[in-house]
């Protein structure tokens, strides 16, 4: 589904396949937890990802040791595969060389300007993108013992330098991060890194954002703001949990704001004392089953006619619950009366029929 809301038009940045700015659909991605040198489980969690809705997957390269099987994965990945990289610059190299479409480093903790620019150079080489991701905790000493800048303008002080200094080498191909746990500082930085850097892709996420619950809440609300600002083009959901469940966070909060779907909406009410039905477990089912359908499609479940199919009139289909029975009904109109117990069925065999 195409935005409706504003985009900011950042310079296009390819990752292997899939593009990133420059007008191009959201991008989704996450990171393996795997062990790297284990190519076989990493594989089994890229696909895992890919599967759940990631555009591309962040692979760590912790050690040398790792790269034989990172090169594996590169080549049988169904997405591209991003390198992340701290401090060894040749681990940056040797993954460049494996066959990474992206690389995700930090060059505060790269080291001198040297090593950065041979990363930059093997890069350039091969023709892959590099994200260049600032963190409120890694910052350069020089940067973060300034008493004069707040968190937001030192995240926007190291981002501009490395920007700067990319660019002046003659490396355009790059998407920037600047990451914090806090939503207001995230907010912050990225408003002003969309002023300062208009034409850099921005990669978008609040790091260290906590557990499912927690984690959930902050993204969507950090994300979600600045998205419907049109400020940035690729999202991490970050959660302290098995990482399959970041895509859905991801696609859940660019399909509230109508900027990319990849599946069903569910509308369901909260339910009141006019429900007669038992709804929740009801509800819980659709979205279940839901979880295989690939359609773009809105399907409501709605406790009483007050709310369904009225308030959920622009529904593709969907039901509205009474005492012992539902009525079916699609694009606002009533279809037929069913039975409590038949529900989901009849509705999940309308919504294969449109």
């Amino acid at each position: 589904m195409d935005t409706k809301l504003p985009r900011q038009n950042t310079r296009q940045v390819m990752v292997g396949s899939v593009p990133i700015g420059g007008g191009a659909p959201v991008v989704v991605q996450s990171m393996t937890c795997t062990d790297t040198a284990d190519a076989a489980a990493t594989l089994d969690q890229v696909r895992a990802l890919a599967a759940a809705g990631c555009d591309i997957v962040r692979v760590t390269v912790p050690r040398e040791d790792a790269l034989e099987s990172f090169r594996e994965v590169c080549a049988e990945s169904p997405v591209p595969i991003v390198a992340d990289i701290h401090f060894d610059y040749r681990l940056a190299i040797g993954a460049v060389k494996a066959g990474a479409a992206k690389l995700r480093i930090n060059p505060g903790n790269i080291g001198s300007w040297e090593r950065v620019d041979a990363v930059i150079n093997a890069a350039g080489q091969a023709g892959a993108a590099i994200r260049i991701g600032v963190n409120a905790g890694s910052l350069e000493r020089d940067i973060a013992e300034r008493q004069d800048l707040t968190q937001p303008e030192k995240l926007v002080a190291s981002s501009m330098r490395f920007v700067e200094h990319f660019e002046q080498r003659g490396f355009e191909n790059i998407v920037l991060s600047a990451k914090a746990h806090s939503v207001p500082t995230t907010i912050e930085t990225y408003r002003a890194l969309s002023r300062e850097l208009p034409h850099v892709p921005l990669h978008l996420g609040v790091t260290e954002a906590g557990t499912v619950r927690q984690g959930t809440i902050k993204s969507s609300v950090g994300l979600g703001i600045l998205l419907a600002e049109g400020i940035g083009d690729t999202l991490r959901v970050s959660l302290t949990a098995d990482p399959v469940e970041e895509p859905p966070v991801a696609w859940g909060i660019l399909e509230c704001l109508g900027i990319r779907r990849r599946g069903p909406e569910l509308v369901s009410c909260p339910t009141c004392g006019r429900t007669q039905v038992n709804l929740i477990p009801i509800a819980q089912e659709v979205e279940r089953r839901l979880q295989t359908v690939t359609k773009p499609i809105s399907v409501a479940v709605m406790g009483c006619v007050v709310n369904g199919p009225g308030e959920a009139g622009d529904a593709d289909v969907g039901v509205a619950c009474g005492k012992g029975s539902a009525l079916l009904f699609r694009h606002g109109e009533v279809i037929r009366k069913i039975d409590e117990e038949s529900i989901v069925d009849e509705l999940m065999a309308e919504i294969e029929r449109l």
